[in-house]
């Protein structure tokens, strides 16, 4: 149990801006954020991770336009009362994702950054992501790789192998300092055409901390994805 949940005047607000914008492209027709898994919509599943959290103060949900009305009522229907704003998104995920900072309460401190695709984040995840990030002032969640790791050429030709000990495969939430994220939005250029949060801190010159997740926490990209997540509510529910 985190003690700053329980300590009020230690408390660090914390909000989360779920980014739910996609065009679901490589999905072929099928709306990832609506799809259901196990009875529940994917970005359903994903909001109540964070609903659940004691550590989250606030839910923003960043969404397309078309989709803002369906979100509203998923809202209610499940009765996330901390979702304070579902706002549309924009062409671009950093776009996106400031739309929905900025509308984030202003005592907030951190944001905890996660895509709504991503339906299987844990408890454990989010509290420990957050505490390395008040720890750190940035961290990700981020999955340890298990096959060699080459770098090939644009012919596909191997030129190097990389030790797999120090590569990550990066997940969300991706958590930062308030403060710190809007001033390198401001300052890093081009920080609107990055697809990971990450890169900006990068650029901006801020260390960002990795903390153990899980390959559970998989973001649903491809129709061979849906495979994956319906096995894992099957292992969920017999457990």
């Amino acid at each position: 149990m985190n003690t700053a949940v329980k300590n009020n005047d230690n408390m660090k607000k914390v909000s989360a801006v779920i980014v739910a914008a996609g065009s679901s492209s490589r999905m072929h027709g099928i709306d990832k954020q609506l799809l259901d898994i196990g009875g529940m919509p994917v970005i359903a599943r994903a909001v109540s991770a964070f609903q659940q959290s004691e550590i989250i103060s606030e839910i923003v949900i960043v969404t397309r336009d078309d989709l803002i009305d369906k979100i509203n009522e998923l809202v209610s229907k499940y009765q996330f009362d901390k979702v304070t704003a579902v706002v549309k998104g924009a062409d671009t995920r950093q776009k996106s994702v400031f739309n929905g900072i900025s509308v984030t309460a202003q005592d907030c401190e951190y944001i905890a950054i996660h895509d709504g695709a991503r339906p299987f984040v844990t408890q454990d995840i989010i509290k420990n992501t957050v505490d390395a990030a008040i720890k750190y002032g940035a961290a990700s969640a981020a999955q340890t790789a298990k096959d060699t790791v080459k770098i090939a050429d644009e012919n596909g030709k191997i030129i190097q192998t990389v030790n797999r000990d120090t590569v990550r495969l990066m997940q969300t939430p991706q958590v930062f300092e308030k403060n710190t994220y809007l001033s390198a939005m401001k300052s890093v250029p081009n920080s609107e055409m990055f697809t990971d949060d990450c890169i900006l801190m990068e650029k901006f010159g801020k260390p960002v901390y990795c903390v153990k997740s899980s390959p559970l926490n998989l973001k649903i990209t491809t129709r061979e994805d849906i495979i994956f997540a319906e096995a894992i509510i099957r292992r969920v529910e017999n457990d």
